[in-house]
């Protein structure tokens, strides 16, 4: 099998760089999958267990918007990168390539599967980002005002939360098609992934493409918001423990502390944990809102494409870990489900 061009790209797609990018593209569509089915079963299935976490501890407004993250990232997992396993398998096994993936097939007005997949995948990303942004403002609220936190977080505000980040999310992601022109969605050969283009001849000469700088815009301005409250939180927990260290030293100041209220021990880790989710979020999302307004200005970036694409794709299966690295009690509630899956196998050796 001959090499062939890759839509502008500085290498060529011999076959064995088709094979290990179908062989990465496949573990994280693997990785995406079982680690937010994972999370999911962790969070929602706590209440049909009869053990000790079956008490509603974790049917919280965090495990809530928790669960809206995870939802978010199985759908990429679901929809968005099988699509392009299926499509860059192909010619390994000696089929053509599908017809929509030219560009005068997306160009037009009929339907193809990137008019689904580009806007969940927009979609999805957007609603990734603004529910880190309410985690953050969620824990907060629990560090700075923890005497009210039940009053002003609740289980019913943060799931209409959760409702407007996801209609506000997919409403942004179809924008550039309702009010874009020329704007269609297309798969592309460098990023292998359904992104928007300009189906005229003329790309970076219409004002209407200048309209996908609202994506990496509402991107940044959450991510900005998101660091701040974070820095904020951390501030907070800095003076709770130059208050404890005070007291271990004596107890002058102990009648004026004891009468504050105090952010509890696991507070102070689930905003570490949010933050270091807050930093992933940022590391991913940077590449793709540098490629996006490049575009716009007409650099093609075909190479970087592919790696700002799968960097931000990546992303869906990095909360699993977060939580598994530094969430004691998702380690032990994934051990009690995973556990009769290991009892069973070791009773088969």
């Amino acid at each position: 099998m001959e090499a062939e061009p890759c839509g502008g790209s500085m290498y060529c797609c011999t076959p064995a760089t088709r094979l290990l990018t179908v062989v990465f593209m496949a573990l994280l569509v693997v990785a995406i999958l079982l680690g937010n089915l994972l999370t999911l079963a962790v969070i929602l299935g706590s209440s049909s267990s009869s053990s000790s976490f079956s008490r509603p501890r974790l049917h919280t407004p965090q495990s809530y918007l928790k669960a809206s993250l995870a939802a978010a990232d199985l759908v990429v997992g679901v929809l968005v990168v099988p699509l392009s396993v299926y499509t860059e398998a192909g010619p390994l096994l000696g089929l053509p390539p599908p017809a929509w993936t030219s560009s005068s097939s997306s160009s037009g007005h009929g339907l193809h599967p990137c008019s689904l997949v580009g806007p969940v995948f927009a979609g999805c990303t957007l609603v990734s980002i603004s529910t880190v942004f309410l985690l953050s403002l969620e824990r907060a609220v629990a560090l700075l005002r923890p005497l009210h936190r039940d009053w002003l977080v609740t289980r019913r505000r943060t799931a209409l939360l959760v409702a407007l980040s996801w209609l506000g999310s997919f409403s942004l992601a179809v924008a550039p098609l309702l009010f874009g022109g020329d704007i269609v969605l297309e798969y592309n050969s460098c990023s292998r992934m359904c992104t928007y283009v300009l189906g005229g001849a003329e790309r970076t000469s219409s004002r209407t493409w200048n309209i996908l700088l609202l994506f990496p815009a509402f991107d940044f301005t959450l991510l900005a918001a998101t660091l701040l409250v974070n820095i904020i939180s951390f501030s907070s927990i800095r003076q709770h423990s130059r208050r404890r260290r005070r007291l271990a030293q004596g107890p002058t100041s102990s009648s004026s502390s004891s009468s504050t209220a105090k952010p509890t021990f696991s507070d102070i880790k689930a905003a570490r944990t949010i933050g270091a989710l807050t930093v992933a979020f940022t590391a991913s999302f940077t590449p793709i809102a540098v490629f996006v307004v490049g575009n716009v200005l007409g650099h093609e970036w075909c190479n970087f494409s592919f790696l700002a694409f799968w960097i931000l794709a990546s992303n869906s299966c990095w909360n699993v870990i977060i939580y598994s690295v530094r969430d004691h009690r998702f380690r032990l509630k994934a051990h009690r489900l995973l556990w009769p899956l290991n009892r069973r196998n070791s009773s088969h050796k």
